[in-house]
C-alpha cells in the first residue's frame, strides 16, 4: 500500500510518500480501505519528535480515517453491526496516513447518513475529544456556559456545535475577526477577538460577572491563571493542550473560594474500553445530529495525500477554519 512516513523529525517536508506491507487486522479489529483522512494538531507535534507514539501502534501518522471495511475479525464485526463494505470512520492511534488502516472495531462507527467520506473523516478525533472533555469529565449541562480556547480549529468547531446542540450558551475565543465571525456563523453566542480584546474582561462583561461554567482550554502556559478568574463557582477547567507552555501559576485562594476544578487528558494513549463508550456515546447522542443537520463537519481544505506536507504547513499557520482532510 502507499502511505505517508516521518522520515525523519523536522519541518514538513519530512513527510513523504512510501510504500508499506499491507496492515492485517487481527483479533478484535477491521481493515479499513481509505478513502480520507483528517489532519489534526497531534499529527504535527509527531512529525517534530514531541509526540510519542503509544507502544504497539503504526509509526505512521493520522489519528482518523473514513473508507469502507474490507477485512477483519468477523464475529467482532458482527457483534458491532458491521459487515464487509460497510462505510466507517474510526479513530486510531496511529496510520491514518495510508491507503489501509487498521482500527479496533469498538473505535469504529457507521459514517453518518449523508455525508462523504471526507466529511466522515474529520469526525473521530474532535468527536471523540470534545465529547471525553466537555461532556464526561466537565460534565456540561444544558443552560451552563462554557469558554472555547480557540474556537475556529477543528476542536473547537466541534465543541461549538455540540454544545450548542445540547443546550449551552457558548462564548468562543478567535485570533481574528473572520474567525471570530465564523464561530457566530456555527453557533457560539459570543465570539472573542483575543488579539485585540483581554478574553477575561470580555468574559466578565459577557456574563455580568458570573463568569463561565466549563472552559475548554488548548493553550494552557499563561491562560490558565486568566481563566481561573473568569469562572463561575464550581467550575470545571479541562485542558487538552498546551501549546502556550506547560507552567501556570494560579490563585489557589481562587480556586478555593469557588470550588474550582482543574483537569486535564490526552485521549490517544488511553484503553480500547475507554474509547469504546466514547464512540457508543457519540453513536447514541450525537451522529442523530449529524444525520439531522444539526451540527455539520466544517472542512477548510481538502488535500491528495501525497501532499501532506503541504496540509502540515498550511495547519501551522493557523490560518485554517475547520479541518484539513487528505485523500487516497
Amino acid at each position: 500500500m502507499n502511505a505517508i512516513e516521518i522520515s525523519s523529525y523536522g519541518a514538513p517536508e519530512v513527510l513523504r510518500l512510501v510504500q508499506r506491507p499491507d496492515p492485517v487486522a487481527g483479533a478484535g479489529e477491521l481493515l479499513i480501505k481509505v478513502a480520507a483522512a483528517g489532519v489534526n494538531r497531534p499529527d504535527v507535534l509527531q512529525r517534530k519528535g514531541h509526540y510519542p507514539v503509544p507502544p504497539g501502534a503504526s509509526d505512521l501518522p493520522g489519528l482518523e480515517v473514513a473508507g469502507v471495511i474490507v477485512d477483519g475479525d468477523v464475529a467482532a464485526m458482527k457483534a458491532a453491526g458491521f459487515a464487509i463494505g460497510d462505510r466507517v470512520c474510526a479513530l486510531v492511534a496511529g496510520g491514518g496516513y495510508a491507503q489501509l488502516c487498521v482500527a479496533p472495531v469498538a473505535q469504529c462507527l457507521p459514517s453518518p447518513k449523508g455525508l462523504s467520506d471526507i466529511e466522515a473523516a474529520s469526525l473521530p478525533e474532535t468527536f471523540f475529544t470534545v465529547w471525553s472533555n466537555v461532556f464526561d469529565r466537565a460534565r456540561l449541562q444544558p443552560g451552563e456556559t462554557l469558554l472555547i480556547q480557540g474556537g475556529s480549529s477543528g476542536i473547537g468547531v466541534t465543541a461549538i456545535q455540540m454544545a450548542k446542540a445540547a443546550g449551552a450558551t457558548v462564548i468562543a475565543t478567535a485570533g481574528s475577526d473572520d474567525k471570530c465571525k465564523a464561530c457566530l456563523e456555527l453557533g457560539a453566542d459570543h465570539a472573542i477577538n483575543y488579539r485585540s480584546h483581554d478574553f477575561a474582561e470580555e468574559v466578565s462583561r459577557i456574563t455580568a460577572k458570573r463568569g463561565v461554567d466549563v472552559v475548554l482550554d488548548m493553550v494552557a502556559g499563561a491562560y490558565v491563571a486568566r481563566e481561573i478568574k473568569c469562572m463561575a463557582e464550581d467550575a470545571r477547567l479541562v485542558i487538552i493542550a498546551v501549546q502556550g507552555g506547560v507552567e501556570a501559576q494560579i490563585d489557589a485562594g481562587l480556586v478555593l473560594r469557588r470550588r474550582l476544578t482543574i483537569s486535564g487528558s490526552t485521549l490517544r494513549p488511553r484503553p480500547i474500553a475507554f474509547k469504546a463508550a466514547i464512540a457508543a456515546a457519540l453513536r447514541s447522542k450525537v451522529w442523530p445530529w449529524l444525520e439531522r443537520g444539526v451540527v455539520k463537519p466544517v472542512i477548510y481544505q481538502v488535500f491528495p495525500a501525497a501532499q501532506a506536507a503541504a496540509a502540515h504547513a498550511l495547519m501551522e499557520t493557523n490560518q485554517h477554519i475547520g479541518k484539513l482532510v487528505l485523500t487516497w
